[in-house]
């Protein structure tokens, strides 16, 4: 690492430099052709002949590391292929999704819009553009009731306190704004939904007999997202999410995880998609010290949500190590028109909130027992799903 910071230095290279003291490994590899040299970690073709077809795509300015406070450079876009044939594919493939860019359809069909003078990543809805998504939300909830689910509203901000207990502030604090200061006290926009669901349900004691309790919210969340990589509707700042979450025991978790697959496919075939990838994201072996709970507890929550996988008859790639440090997921990345990948609905089991907030129920024994919660949605954002709509159906 020091032989390396040292080359970087004697070529000026200083966001290089900056790079080799971000990698954690004591060995950092370059890769040499001709005089030129980079810091690269592969892994590389054995021979530049192999490559066929290339062709540079676009040149964009981008900020270093995608923040607006560091300088601004130059961004070369481009591609290659063994084929010519791969090659034109792919750049057909490029031309298709320019014509169902969300940005152009949904700024000609008048339905939404972006100001600087407002703010990055933030949503103006025009009435066209608000007619739709009114329709989407209304289905959604129709569609909650049917299923046993109220509806909750919640704040959009809270004292900082709230999200020091529940942990956002030590593990997420890079994504959310700055804390307001009001009357002494501060308060954060809230990043996520979660915690409020929690506040809710400890306003009184729940027998085993109240649960499951399943609470719906088109919650309002805000997220610090560097200004490079905000991207029209799919990634933006200030975005409603389709949150919904359960209580209940952990008797009762295979089931509720069947209901919300199921009504994550009714969903997404209502809407036109009927293709998907599922993900479940399990502990990795030997790592038990990254995760918070018990590991029979682990053991059950994971099992839960194979055995409603298996029952449903869903092929699923298995992460190991890829859960979260509070409970495994089940992911459904979506696929549109043109076989592109879309973030979809996400179901997560939760160890840590009700740990944290002490979140418990009485069981038939008379005793306190923790409860078991669920994070799920199954839309996501309503912003980031208009956006997959648009460019699904070209408008």
């Amino acid at each position: 690492r020091d032989l390396a910071t040292k080359k970087m230095e004697a070529l000026g290279q200083s966001f290089k430099v900056e790079l080799i003291k971000d990698i954690e490994d004591d060995t950092v590899s370059f890769y040499t052709q001709g005089d030129f040299v980079d810091l690269c970690r592969g892994p590389h073709i054995y021979r530049t002949s192999k490559v066929k077809a290339f062709k540079l795509l676009s040149v964009a300015g981008a900020y270093w590391r995608g923040k607006e406070t560091n300088p601004m450079l130059q961004r070369i876009y481009g591609t290659a292929f063994f084929t010519q044939k791969e090659l034109d594919k792919y750049l057909k493939f490029l031309e298709e999704a320019e014509k169902r860019d969300h940005r152009k359809i949904g700024r000609d069909l008048d339905l939404f819009s972006f100001h600087e003078e407002g703010g990055p990543g933030l949503t103006f809805w025009h009435p066209k553009g608000a007619r739709m998504r009114n329709i989407i939300e209304n289905f959604w909830r129709e569609e909650h009731f049917k299923r046993g689910y109220d509806i909750v509203y919640s704040p959009h901000i809270a004292k900082i306190n709230l999200w020091k207990t529940s942990g956002h502030w030590n593990f997420y604090r890079e994504s959310m704004y700055s804390p307001i200061e009001v009357d002494g006290q501060e308060y954060i926009l809230k990043p996520m939904n979660c915690p409020f669901a929690v506040l809710m349900y400890k306003t009184k004691l729940h027998s085993y007999r109240d649960l499951p309790l399943r609470w719906g919210e088109l919650g309002t969340v805000y997220r610090y997202e560097k200004s490079g990589v905000l991207h029209g509707l799919l990634r933006v700042r200030g975005f409603t999410q389709d949150d919904a979450h359960i209580f209940c025991t952990p008797d009762q978790l295979e089931n509720e995880i069947l209901g919300v697959i199921e009504l994550a496919q009714f969903m997404l075939s209502s809407f036109g998609f009927n293709e998907y990838e599922i993900e479940l994201s399990v502990r990795g072996k030997g790592e038990k010290e990254k995760y918070i709970g018990r590991d029979e507890v682990w053991d059950h929550a994971e099992n839960a949500l194979r055995i409603a996988l298996d029952k449903k008859g869903l092929k699923y790639t298995r992460m190991e190590g890829e859960a979260k440090f509070y409970g495994p997921a089940i992911d459904i990345k979506v696929k549109d028109a043109i076989g592109r990948g879309w973030q979809g609905p996400t179901i997560q089991v939760d160890f840590n909130l009700p740990e944290r907030f002490d979140v418990k129920y009485v069981g038939p024994d008379g005793n306190h027992h923790r409860v078991v919660m669920v994070h799920r949605t199954v839309l996501g954002a309503m912003e980031r799903f208009v956006g997959c709509l648009i460019e699904h159906y070209a408008g």
